[in-house]
């Protein structure tokens, strides 16, 4: 055996173990999708609006039960996945504020902004990773981040 082909073998074999390193490292085009980020509370990018700095949030359960906190409301909601398709049911709108909000706090912009946001869930139909950010995909396209604390 001459010495090229002994270095062109080995050249091969490190090349082989390097590509499937990096395969189960998940560098590869066959990597599993990242998991939803169940039970954390997920903000809505906006900025805030006032009079409160109140912004929505987003918090599913592994079980699909959920917690919507609106601009000035909170509702219950059932979420649903399959692979990265979501489907997301917001329960109604309580007619009573939250103890904490008083009357000046949900102006009537703010109260629109409730059930503009609850129709927006309603038809997201997938989701995906953009960095940090969650985006729920439908008509309008939603990003929330994690929460800090």
């Amino acid at each position: 055996m001459s010495f090229a082909r002994l270095i062109a073998g080995r050249c091969l074999i490190v090349c082989g173990v390097a590509a499937a390193l990096l395969l189960a490292l998940g560098a590869g085009p066959g990597r599993a999708a990242d998991p939803f980020p169940f039970d954390q509370e997920l903000l809505l990018d906006v900025t805030p609006m006032p009079p409160v700095k109140r912004v929505p949030i987003l918090s599913v359960s592994q079980s699909g039960n959920a917690t919507i906190d609106l601009w000035c409301k909170t509702v219950a909601g059932r979420v649903t996945f399959t692979a990265s398709d979501i489907q997301i049911e917001p329960g109604p709108l309580p007619d009573a504020l939250p103890q904490y909000m008083s009357d000046g706090q949900c102006t009537p912009e703010r109260m629109q902004a409730d059930w503009d946001l609850l129709a927006a869930l309603a038809q997201v139909t997938a989701w995906r990773q953009q960095g940090r950010l969650i985006v729920l995909v439908g008509p309008t396209p939603l990003k929330f981040r994690p929460s800090d604390h």
